[in-house]
């Protein structure tokens, strides 16, 4: 019987023959927010861009609940549930929010025109953006840019959600609505999955993390785990890391 999850299994990938993912596994259930943490070269980008379907693996599989999706593209798996926001700015900068919404909508069949109206208004007001509907994508604040982008991801409903970097570029004020975003995503039941540099911010809202350091999986725990992790602390956190509850 299917779980539902977000599998990644034993991925492996090497360049040029250096082994830069060795055996790498995770998962992500639906109405969870796991990070994927760790320094820089750690592997653990390239292990994130294989399941967002970026990089495919030399070994391993990527699947959800039973469905393999280790060789489809970005965009079938994206129509099996599992969505991506990458680090840089996605919107269309010359259309409204508004016409940002719609234009996704219109890929979908069997919803007409008041329909999808509809449902870009809702969208609009469920995220806080009415007053920014008619306003062009290259006009957004940061902050709001990030929770328009958040919202379109949700109009194809998908299962997963995966960010990559989602606090880089945003401002400290604008920390706390990210965070607040995200967790509203898994009160809808999504389960997401988080790859960022920014380990304070990222633990703050995580259920579960996994540390990856020199291609493999180091730790995996609860926030609080994680950061009274030896390991964890000698290889990545520093020895005067702090869980900090979020904004």
């Amino acid at each position: 019987m299917s779980d539902g999850k977000l599998h990644a299994d034993g991925l492996k990938k090497a360049y040029r023959g250096r082994q830069v993912v060795n055996g790498v596994s995770f998962t992500v259930a639906p109405g969870e927010v796991v990070g994927l943490l760790g320094p820089n070269g750690a592997g653990k980008t390239t292990s994130f861009n294989m399941v967002v379907g970026l990089v495919t693996p030399d070994a391993g599989r990527v699947r959800v609940g039973d469905e393999d999706l280790t060789h489809l593209p970005m965009h079938r798996r994206a129509r099996r549930g599992v969505g991506y926001l990458p680090q840089e700015a996605s919107v269309f900068r010359k259309l409204t929010v508004r016409d940002n919404f719609l234009a996704v909508l219109e890929l979908q069949k069997g919803l007409d025109k008041r329909a999808r109206e509809t449902r870009a208004t809702a969208i609009l007001e469920e995220f806080g953006l009415t007053h920014v509907a008619e306003s062009l994508g290259g006009t957004l604040s940061g902050g709001e840019r990030r929770r328009a982008e958040i919202a379109r991801s949700l109009l194809p409903e998908p299962r997963f959600i995966l960010f990559d970097e989602p606090f880089a570029g945003v401002d400290p004020i604008n920390v706390g609505d990210l965070q607040r975003q995200i967790f509203l995503l898994r009160e809808r039941g999504l389960g997401v999955l988080i790859t960022d540099h920014n380990v304070q911010d990222t633990l703050g809202i995580c259920d579960r993390a996994y540390i990856i350091t020199q291609g493999q999986i180091l730790e995996e725990g609860t926030p609080a785990e994680i950061a009274a992790s030896p390991r964890a602390r000698a290889v990545y956190l520093g020895e005067r890391f702090r869980l900090q509850q979020p904004l």
